[in-house]
């Protein structure tokens, strides 16, 4: 790959072409020690059916709510200014993302705090779990942004001197063709790597093996458990089809902040002086 992926259509093609689909087949009751030795060694887990329907529903009926409130207290980050957005439909398009809600929203502390996520990060984390940040991800219809490929525990906020465990719970169904999590099996082996302010704040596209990747679809309810050093990214959603998200992070009860210093050391080109 060379020179700098600006056209969506390339980018999806090249960074994201469809390799290996894992197809998640165990349940919460079928998470033993054999699921917990390989999360740690491939770094990512899947759970079936994690929320009921009506769990499901009430977490999209929250986000929706939320969005369409001028005046609600959960962060809502929009791609267009508010100002020009006239109908539901435009408003919706035009979000990215929702964070900070769960001391907001009943509906999405239940799913934050709900006993089958919180056993299941128990037991691949090996120690009691805290929440450490709260987002709902979307990726509308009709041209869905890219999340550039990264390594979660690169953002300072969930930069800890312990591994953290995101989890990517489907309110929709995703798919290889409306964005659904792409991941680097075995890839948080390598500890913290640089990141820079490209597309986002990302890996170097040409430093991650996409040849590697692993497209990881998923049923409503269903979830994608992953380290916070395993390189992963999402695709443009160029489909009719909504796709929606909840992600939760989870650090051990234990785990500290880094020092910026640290953060520096690990996460930028402080120690190489190498550009993207």
């Amino acid at each position: 790959m060379s020179g700098k992926l600006t056209s969506p259509d390339e980018i999806n093609k090249q960074l994201y072409p469809h390799g290996e689909v894992h197809q998640a087949v165990h349940r919460v009751a079928d998470v033993g020690e054999e699921q917990v030795q390989s999360y740690r060694q491939q770094g990512y887990a899947t759970v079936l059916d994690l929320l009921s329907e009506a769990e499901i529903g009430a977490a999209i009926e929250a986000v929706m709510a939320h969005i369409a409130d001028d005046q609600t207290a959960v962060k809502v980050q929009f791609v267009k200014p508010r100002s020009e957005l006239r109908s539901d439909e435009e408003r919706e398009l035009a979000v990215r993302k929702l964070y900070e809600f769960v001391e907001v929203d009943d509906r999405l502390k239940a799913v934050a705090y709900h006993p089958n996520v919180l056993a299941v990060v128990e037991k691949l984390l090996g120690a009691k779990p805290k929440l450490v940040q709260d987002i709902a991800l979307l990726k509308p219809p009709k041209g869905g942004g890219e999340k550039p490929w990264h390594q979660d525990m690169a953002y300072g906020n969930l930069a800890y001197d312990r591994p953290v465990i995101g989890v990517w719970i489907a309110l929709d169904e995703a798919g290889l063709d409306n964005g659904c999590m792409q991941i680097i099996p075995r890839s948080h082996m390598n500890g913290g790597i640089p990141h820079y302010a490209e597309r986002d704040w990302q890996l170097c596209d040409t430093v991650v093996p996409v040849e590697r990747n692993v497209a990881v679809p998923l049923a409503p309810g269903s979830a994608l458990f992953f380290h916070g050093l395993l390189m992963h990214g999402t695709a443009f959603n160029f489909s009719q089809k909504r796709r929606r998200a909840l992600q939760f992070h989870y650090a051990p009860d234990t785990a500290e902040k880094i020092s910026p210093r640290e953060y520096k050391r690990m996460f930028t080109s402080e120690m190489t002086g190498a550009d993207c």
